[in-house]
């Protein structure tokens, strides 16, 4: 896919950062839409479909707490990505935040450039695992669909975050295979962007919620596996 195919929507109620951080990113090419509040944030998404929302925490009308969590209800928004663009010293949760249903966090005050190559690294992690598999998989009662990100579980449909999506995914792979944390960490969320040690944990506890804890089981100071 081209840049100039790469749809990202900013959301802070700065205007300065809005200004700054969507020329630096229109500089490179990518098609940039802003929104001021989580609001407008939710009605952009659901018009223009981008592969990757910068939201903002703290904001006017709706928080980015609350948006991401409706973003990632919403139909047709299952792949994009979206990441926490959050202030130096803000009371703010990362568990809080990857429960939402984030993929990620950035921290500000941080250089347009940086921001720039950050983004360039989501955008790179997802292409890269986007790797030829199969579609479709069952394993078990579970029924995997890689190409809408949905999961069938016992016959009721699940739709997933995508990092807990690419996390059972992993998973489910090779059954009953331990997942070292780090190999973990790497294949799902990248060895280019630092997340919280707790990432893996939140996840997997999400996923027991949902698909249920028998499947997986902690393999203690080494990582997981999935077994049937």
């Amino acid at each position: 896919m081209k840049t100039t195919d790469i749809r990202i929507l900013l959301v802070d109620d700065e205007p300065d950062i809005l200004e700054i951080v969507g020329y630096n990113l229109s500089s490179e090419g990518y098609d940039v839409y802003t929104a001021k509040n989580g609001v407008e944030a939710i009605a952009k998404a659901k018009k223009k479909k981008p592969h990757l929302i910068i939201l903002d925490v703290m904001m006017p009308e709706m928080d980015g707490i609350e948006a991401c969590e409706i973003l990632r209800s919403t139909p047709g928004l299952e792949n994009t990505i979206i990441t926490f663009l959050t202030a130096r010293g803000e009371d703010y949760s990362q568990v809080a935040g990857f429960d939402a249903g984030a993929d990620d966090y950035i921290t500000k005050p941080i250089k347009p450039k940086v921001l720039v190559s950050k983004v360039k690294a989501l955008l790179r992690r997802t292409k890269d695992n986007t790797e030829e598999v199969e579609d479709i998989v069952q394993v078990g009662n579970i029924v995997i669909n890689r190409e809408e990100y949905k999961i069938v579980n016992n016959g009721q449909e699940i739709i997933l975050p995508r990092k807990e999506f690419e996390l059972l995914s992993l998973l489910t792979s090779k059954p009953s295979k331990v997942f070292k944390r780090e190999v973990i960490l790497d294949k799902v969320w990248g060895n280019e962007v630092v997340v919280g040690g707790r990432t893996i944990d939140v996840h997997i506890r999400k996923l027991r919620e949902k698909i249920g804890d028998h499947h997986f089981k902690t393999v203690k100071g080494v990582g997981y596996k999935f077994v049937l």
